[in-house]
């Protein structure tokens, strides 16, 4: 097992003098490296201008840089220990540091700011939905209520008086009214909801669609009230003939 592993890396080795021979401009070779188990890995060519990942330098904001430098400091902004027992420091240069650090605490604070804003606007996102919720809960609630009287009444009593037949066609005007103004607004609603992904959206776009579900609820209650109306006055008809 040894020798056979021994003459496997002699031959790694052997190809690094064979693959330099053809390298092109820019190009370099990795020697092969030992894994943890013993064995060599193959000599790599590597092309010009490559980078390895675990070389490429992690993104830091400018405002992060200035917080590390400020940490490095032993002392206030500026301070230099080597320059500390020199000649005094001259107006400009006082008047350069005490620009830098004031550079240096705008940048902190615009960050500051900038977190606070984030903060701020998700809490109120995440309020106007709850108040969005409860509301359309409500709503609901006191359509369901009304309809029951009016399916309630409607049994008890039956309409006899011409005056009471035009109040309920008006009656039944407004329900279409609301129908189609309700088709519309679901109609409009879905077509947004297809469209765009529901963190792209605006304030006003989230509103809507936190009413879509009580919308169709509330469209298929005036349905069903449509449907009762027709039946009460096919009855009435059948009555008075």
């Amino acid at each position: 097992m040894s020798t056979s592993r021994r003459s496997e890396d002699q031959q790694h080795k052997e190809q690094v003098p064979e693959l330099s021979k053809t390298l092109k401009e820019g190009e370099r070779i990795l020697a092969p490296t030992r894994r943890p188990d013993g064995t060599l890995r193959k000599a790599i060519r590597i092309r010009a201008g490559y980078t390895p990942q675990e070389e490429v330098a992690i993104y830091q904001p400018k405002a992060a840089l200035l917080k590390k430098e400020m940490a490095s400091h032993s002392g206030p902004p500026g301070y230099d220990p080597a320059l500390d027992n020199s000649k005094p420091k001259t107006k400009s240069v006082k008047r350069n540091e005490r620009k830098k650090e004031k550079r240096l605490q705008a940048a902190l604070e615009k960050e500051k700011n900038l977190e606070l804003n984030v903060t701020e606007d998700s809490t109120k996102l995440e309020a106007v939905k709850n108040d969005l919720g409860s509301e359309s809960v409500q709503s609901l609630t006191s359509q369901i209520n009304e309809l029951a009287v009016s399916g309630s009444s409607s049994v008890a009593s039956p309409v006899t008086d011409s005056t009471e037949g035009l109040d309920s066609s008006g009656c039944s005007q407004d329900i279409d009214k609301k129908i189609r103004a309700l088709k519309k607004k679901i109609r409009q609603t879905e077509s947004l909801q297809q469209k765009a992904a529901e963190q792209d959206m605006k304030p006003e776009q989230l509103e809507k669609l936190a009413k879509l579900e009580d919308w169709r609820n509330e469209l298929r209650l005036l349905e069903e009230r449509v449907k009762r109306q027709q039946h009460d006055q096919s009855l009435r008809t059948t009555k008075l003939n």
